[in-house]
């Protein structure tokens, strides 16, 4: 059964996210590939690929994992902030993956792994260059980006997971408006949202429970690997708090990083995951300075 927080998230989130997309199309210039399925999950395994109309070779690729507290959220959020992206000379993937609490953790990490290998088998088909893969991830996805490219960089974190990476080497991620920090999973989130994915069990007194928060602790198990990292927020971001530490974090271990605050007290809609309302000039600040920064690792 699904809980009052989760039907509240799923109808409110969807309603404000149609109404900032509202009256946006198809860019001329873009050509997409919608509706490919890259598992066995029905509708919860399609993505879309998006990219300029002139490209006739593999280029640059951007990877996105989409927010949504791991309870809601599907590539139909994304398409036009990822079609913005792709004008920026990227291709774009865009991707469902399975949601709690119809499907518990790990199983949007399993997802995102079966995209990875998908785009590995099929890169020459859809003008990617597995040589510049790009990740990025916002709110909870950002959670996923993190733990998923921990995974792909440390070999004893991997141990804890059935599925194997695909050997693809992310170039750089961007890591916007994120929640990091998992090593207490009863206050991860507000409306304890998180443990909709764990599930309450995360927090009994069994090996089970322990081993699930010891593979929570995520940052533990961060290492000098994790691919560079440009993380972002706004001043009006109600996880603004998460930002620093995490560049901290990623500062304490050597690894090439910025952090970016955007916004003004006075513009109270450069929010949560303001970078993609296209209509923000902020959003284009955001997504022109992550663009150059991955630029800048583009082999």
């Amino acid at each position: 059964m699904i809980s009052e927080v989760v039907r509240d998230i799923r109808i409110n989130w969807k309603i404000s996210d149609d109404k900032r997309d509202e009256g946006l199309t198809t860019p001329e210039d873009i050509i997409r590939f919608d509706n490919i399925s890259y598992g066995p999950y029905g509708d919860a395994n399609l993505l879309d690929i998006y990219h300029q109309k002139k490209v006739t070779k593999p280029q640059k690729t951007i990877i996105s994992i989409h927010g949504g507290g791991w309870v809601y959220g599907s590539k139909e959020q994304y398409q036009f902030y990822g079609m913005r992206l792709a004008q920026r000379g990227f291709t774009f993937v865009n991707f469902n993956y399975r949601l709690a609490p119809e499907y518990k953790y790990p199983t949007a990490l399993e997802d995102i792994n079966q995209v990875f290998l998908f785009i590995r088998d099929h890169a020459e088909e859809y003008a990617i260059d597995t040589n510049n893969i790009f990740v990025v991830g916002d709110s909870a996805g950002a959670q996923l980006a993190t733990q998923y490219l921990i995974i792909c960089t440390n070999p004893e974190y991997a141990k804890h997971f059935t599925f194997i990476p695909s050997g693809i080497k992310v170039r750089a991620v961007g890591l916007n408006c994120g929640v990091y920090d998992t090593s207490d999973p009863e206050h991860t989130s507000p409306n304890d949202v998180f443990l909709e994915y764990t599930g309450k069990e995360i927090l009994e007194d069994t090996e089970k429970a322990r081993n699930m928060r010891e593979e929570l602790n995520t940052l533990k198990y961060m290492t000098g690997d994790f691919p560079p990292a440009f993380v972002t927020s706004a001043v009006h971001d109600y996880i603004l708090k998460d930002a620093q530490p995490m560049y901290e974090k990623l500062q304490s271990l050597g690894i090439d990083s910025e952090v970016h605050i955007y916004g003004s007290k006075e513009k109270e809609e450069v929010g949560h995951v303001f970078h993609v309302n296209c209509r923000l000039p902020e959003a284009d600040q955001c997504n022109d300075e992550e663009c150059a920064f991955f630029n800048r690792y583009v082999v």
